[in-house]
């Protein structure tokens, strides 16, 4: 048999050819842990984990049972519910089971959480070995990791071929719901489909907590110190945003609520490091 002869420049050519190969292979993406989605890096965010859907009704409970956690709501012994009659008040008796109150309908399993507090929300991601999202970093994933400009997730209207995107308010809020979304109230986790990134209800359903803090402007953040009325950041909008009072489900939408506060519309997802 023939032996091949290399010459010096052709393994040298090799060498190169090898070298560059490998440096182009990038690593492969980390699987997520179950319910949840790989969120890539940005230009100043670490690339993360996020639940697929806002934290539901069952999730809740598991882990109520597990710890016998008891919510902040029901310490009170009431909690903030809306109607179109009363606009908001504090019901006696809602809670988590019970959003609109004790005389209302229980809370479906499939829907997300309400009723918890910024407390609550970051006791259950401690349980669960995560951890509650900084506004950069929820809207870098509404975005999907990229650098995007429309109003929402999926472009800049809210009816995309004859179909509602999102849960939201339709009508003239407080005073009318239309309900052509075919939700008074909460719906579903992913009743309303998902983001390139694999996420349902980044827009609308309920508001989400955020692990930020609401910084009164002027003030610069390292000279902030949280007191008592201090607030923090939701993001996401709900099903009560009608965008002549809140357009809270558009990307940039935010709002704020103290730690303590339990409202109807709002819940909460969680992230997890890599």
């Amino acid at each position: 048999m023939k032996k091949i002869q290399y010459s010096n420049f052709g393994v040298f050519t090799m060498l190169l050819i090898i070298a560059f190969s490998s440096g182009c292979q990038t690593d492969p993406k980390p699987t997520p842990p179950e319910g949840m989605q790989y969120i890539p890096k940005g230009k100043s965010i670490p690339a993360f984990f996020m639940d697929t859907s806002p934290v539901t009704v069952a999730q809740f409970r598991a882990f109520v049972e597990a710890t016998e956690y008891i919510t902040e709501a029901e310490k009170f012994g009431n909690s903030g519910v809306f109607t179109i009659e009363q606009n908001w008040f504090l019901e006696d008796g809602a809670d988590w089971q019970y959003p609109q109150g004790p005389n209302a309908e229980k809370a479906n399993d499939d829907h997300p959480v309400t009723q918890v507090s910024y407390n609550d929300a970051l006791a259950y991601a401690n349980w669960a070995g995560k951890r509650l999202p900084s506004q950069a970093e929820w809207e870098h994933a509404a975005k999907d990791a990229d650098d995007i400009n429309t109003i929402y997730n999926w472009g800049d209207q809210l009816i995309v071929e004859g179909k509602y995107m999102a849960n939201t308010w339709q009508g003239s809020f407080p005073f009318v719901n239309l309900n052509e979304d075919g939700f008074m109230l909460t719906s579903p986790v992913g009743s309303f489909g998902k983001t390139k990134l694999g996420l349902t209800d980044m827009a609308g359903n309920v508001w989400e907590w955020t692990s930020d803090w609401s910084i009164p402007y002027g003030v610069k953040p390292e000279n902030f110190v949280p007191n008592q009325t201090s607030q923090k950041i939701l993001r996401g909008g709900s099903f009560l945003c009608e965008p002549s009072f809140c357009h809270g489900y558009q990307i940039t939408g935010t709002s704020e609520s103290t730690p303590e506060t339990s409202l109807m519309h709002t819940g909460f997802r969680c992230v997890k490091d890599i």
